[in-house]
């Protein structure tokens, strides 16, 4: 529905964004993802006509919006800031463009009452917006964006505002009108949870380019670089070198700083003495009382840090003079080791091989 064809974006000397490519389908929820600075919302801008692009296309439904203004595009943007007016109350919030285009007074009445309920807030349209809560005055700036229909909803990090608690809730509420709607959706954030959590797939970002587009799980658990592994939530990367291919049957061994590793092979095309990265999700490894290390990538170790979540304790552990983080869930039943204490981990086989 939407395509990106080769974006590019300068201010000055910094270069925003480097040949961005990217589709999005009809009623998907896909995120821009990326640190500060890496160009995400510059592409919101481009594809909203808030941001002119140097060089470049945007389409929506096949044809060139480049040239069309913000309100001849079919798109609708909900800021980070929301972008209330304070005089107005909610019903007016809402109702606002619709007044713009001319809709007609009832029309307009109907239209904000149907928007009200789908954002959850019946019988509040009389209410000042300085009375709201923050997340009412998220549902109220959502539903002003969705008020003349747009094909594509631009939503720049507008959960950011919110305290944790609230913030998951939103989550959940966005989705499920997103879904109810059927809109197609681009959503920036810099929070890799929540992008994987609401998202049908992401858009990752870094330093003005595309690192990699796939679903959340295809991102988080086959990453395509250093960068994308690093940034999607917590990872340990090991260098290492192929010693020995192994078969259908049989693990490949991989030389890393920790000692020769057993490993599933997920790429196909490695070579013996290629240098690779090894991508260890800390959830995936096992910690267990000291003992001596017989087991398969079984090593020992001494626990350095330990921050209790409730659900879970994340461990970091010195093994061979390299930390490794750890998550264990369940500490009540499993049991909590303490800062100094030896102890005893299993990297898995089943790890992504990254090449070099």
């Amino acid at each position: 529905m939407l395509v990106l064809r080769e974006i590019y974006k300068s201010f000055g000397a910094v270069k925003a964004l480097k040949d961005v490519s990217a589709e999005v389908r009809k009623g998907e929820l896909i995120t821009f993802l990326g640190p500060s600075g890496c160009g995400k919302t510059t592409l919101l801008r481009c594809i909203g006509g808030l941001t002119k692009p140097d060089a470049g296309d945007v389409f929506l439904d096949g044809e060139i919006i480049n040239d069309l203004t913000p309100d001849k595009r079919g798109t609708q943007m909900c800021f980070q800031n929301y972008a209330l007016f304070p005089h107005m109350t909610v019903a007016g919030n809402i109702g606002y463009g619709l007044q713009v285009h001319k809709w007609k007074k009832k029309r307009i009445q109907e239209r904000v009452e149907e928007l009200l309920h789908l954002v959850r807030l019946d019988g509040l349209g009389d209410r000042p917006i300085d009375k709201l809560s923050g997340g009412q005055q998220q549902r109220v700036a959502l539903a002003r964006a969705l008020a003349l229909e747009p094909k594509v909803l631009l939503l720049d990090e507008p959960l950011s505002n919110l305290d944790a608690n609230l913030r998951v809730m939103m989550r959940a509420t966005l989705r499920e009108i997103q879904k109810r709607v059927n809109i197609t959706t681009i959503f920036v954030t810099h929070d890799q949870f929540e992008a994987m959590s609401i998202s049908d797939r992401l858009v990752v970002m870094h330093d003005g380019i595309v690192e990699q587009i796939g679903a959340p799980s295809e991102i988080y658990e086959k990453p395509s670089s250093e960068f994308v592994a690093s940034f999607v939530g917590y990872v340990n990367i090991l260098n290492g070198e192929v010693h020995n291919l192994g078969s259908e049957t049989e693990p490949a061994v991989i030389c890393t700083e920790l000692g020769d590793l057993q490993v599933l092979r997920s790429e196909d095309d490695i070579e013996v003495n290629e240098r690779v990265f090894l991508i260890v999700r800390p959830e995936t490894i096992q910690i267990g009382p000291y003992g001596e290390a017989t087991g398969i990538n079984e090593f020992k170790s001494t626990v350095i840090t330990s921050m209790y979540g409730g659900s879970t304790i994340k461990y970091t552990v010195d093994v061979q003079a390299k930390d490794i983080v750890i998550d264990q869930f369940d500490p009540s039943h499993v049991g909590i080791f303490e800062i100094g204490e030896k102890v005893s981990i299993t990297i898995p086989q089943n790890v992504h091989i990254l090449k070099k």
